[in-house]
């Protein structure tokens, strides 16, 4: 499944006639970012991800090309400045990708308007590395049952973001008006993190925002027949007893599913190289 409509390398080296300009790639973030949903023994940490499918893109024909993830599951965007920021810098990318908030805006009395400020600290020190950067909107969670309250939040914290974007001059992938995520099939068991389908979704369209030639191809329509109303509550109970229960209880003991974590690729190599000390994975991802 981690293989969703790609084709071979040899047909993406030559489809990549016109390379890009980025040599040193950096992702920043928290589970999103470090791939938890995407299970794939063969990556670091135990994750494949968004950021490392489209690292593995952007490294085709490009011999030079270095790729660093030093995202870490659970990170609030205070720890990811304070963790991720300067050793971001260096590592001397041209190419950052930055995705942070989320675990923020999810919190109760999270609010999206200091968040964006901690997100514009963020940003100015990002900035003085001249690096493209490349930020994510959250995901419209409309149709997500764990999520579909805190839309509103959501929103508020993309459009401050959308601000910043453009004071910083970064470019913006925007998850909201990615339709294909309105679907189950694009989510985790979890419910919160995205499946290989999804992060291999949003791969492609962040590559589209960075104008890169890629050969992800679109997900086809889900002919998926909807569940039955008992299977949906059989579900919510499996998932309540999975997934929320540990989810609740780790907040009560102030506890972090990233607790022991390390990055899962803390320096830029080859894409096809495997880093030294990358993240023990396997643990808790909410």
């Amino acid at each position: 499944m981690n293989n969703i409509n790609e084709t071979s390398s040899e047909d993406s080296t030559a489809l990549n006639t016109t390379l890009h300009p980025w040599r040193r790639y950096v992702a920043l973030g928290d589970s999103f970012t470090e791939g938890i949903g995407d299970v794939d023994a063969k990556s670091p940490g135990g994750y494949r991800g968004w950021a490392d499918r489209l690292a593995e893109q952007l490294s085709h024909g490009v011999e030079d090309f270095a790729y660093a993830n030093l995202a870490i599951r659970g990170r609030l965007i205070t720890q990811i400045f304070d963790e991720q920021a300067a050793p971001a810098l260096e590592l001397k990318p041209d190419l950052i990708s930055l995705c942070a908030g989320g675990n923020d805006v999810i919190r109760p009395g999270g609010d999206p308007d200091a968040i964006a400020d901690k997100l514009d600290a963020l940003m100015r020190v990002l900035a003085t590395s001249r690096a493209t950067i490349l930020l994510f909107t959250g995901p419209d969670i409309r149709d997500t049952p764990v999520l579909g309250g805190i839309r509103g939040k959501v929103a508020i914290y993309n459009e401050n973001l959308r601000t910043i974007a453009a004071r910083y001059d970064a470019v913006v992938a925007d998850m909201w008006s990615l339709r294909d995520l309105h679907e189950t099939r694009m989510w985790a068991p979890d419910r919160l993190h995205f499946s290989p389908m999804g992060h291999h979704t949003i791969a492609a369209m962040a590559l589209d925002a960075l104008n890169v030639p890629h050969n992800l191809e679109h997900v086809g329509p889900n002919d998926v027949e909807p569940k039955t109303w008992q299977d949906a509550r059989r579900d919510d109970f499996v998932w309540a007893r999975t997934h929320l229960a540990p989810w609740v209880l780790r907040r009560i003991r102030h506890q972090s599913s990233g607790d022991g974590i390390t990055a899962k690729r803390p320096l830029a190599v080859p894409f096809t190289e495997q880093p030294p000390n990358s993240s023990l994975g396997n643990g808790p991802a909410i």
